[in-house]
């Protein structure tokens, strides 16, 4: 009986290492599978905003400040957003890790492994701003009209089949099918903001 308990013991030890390996690899695979859906986000939302400018103003400068000033109000607005709910979950879970302790006699809670609201900002930021760079220096140094929003659109284009398939690939998704998917959705964003600013510009402007 004692070696059968020291085997069973020894057995629960040592599943329980791959398990917390599972855990880590799960853990980092959400963070870059955020990361990459957080760049798509300023990606389309980016190209789109330039691209309605670009179909009421030829001008180059209009159309580079309009997609710079969405970058920095994206980044803005994912980064307050990702501390937000993820302030938010802290607390949740810290109040059942106090509940927890109360429940087994007091103690110290420890927030070791939790997520941090300000890394979560940062990352999110820095993602969306990555995304958004890309329309950016796709159109900065092109002063032709039809060709800087033949550039943005096709930058966007590639842009969003890298993203869409890495995602695919984090999230263990077919990666045909989620790859065209964001293309389709990115490029239906596009379109749909430039037919509404075009009929709008040239209706009230």
């Amino acid at each position: 009986m004692a070696c059968n308990d020291t085997r069973l013991t020894i057995d629960g030890v040592e599943s329980s290492e791959p398990k917390g390996e599972d855990s880590d690899n799960s853990q980092r695979g959400q963070w870059l599978r955020a990361a990459i859906l957080g760049a798509n986000d300023g990606l389309v939302s980016t190209s789109s905003l330039m691209m309605g400018v670009g179909a009421v103003k030829a001008d180059a400068k209009a159309m580079l400040l309009s997609g710079f000033a969405g970058l920095v109000a994206g980044a803005c607005s994912m980064a307050i957003g990702e501390f937000v709910s993820v302030y938010s979950q802290l607390d949740i879970e810290v109040a059942q890790m106090k509940r927890e302790q109360r429940i087994k006699g007091g103690g110290e809670v420890h927030q070791d492994g939790l997520p941090s609201p300000v890394q979560a900002a940062v990352a999110s930021a820095l993602a969306f701003s990555a995304g958004a760079m890309v329309p950016l220096l796709a159109a900065g140094f092109i002063s032709s009209y039809k060709v800087r929003l033949e550039v943005v659109a096709s930058a966007a284009t590639v842009a969003l089949v890298v993203f869409g398939s890495v995602g695919a690939l984090l999230g263990r998704a077919p990666v045909a099918k989620s790859a065209a998917r964001v293309l389709v959705g990115g490029w239906m964003a596009m379109a749909v903001t430039f037919a509404v600013m075009k009929v709008f510009g040239s209706t009230a402007l």
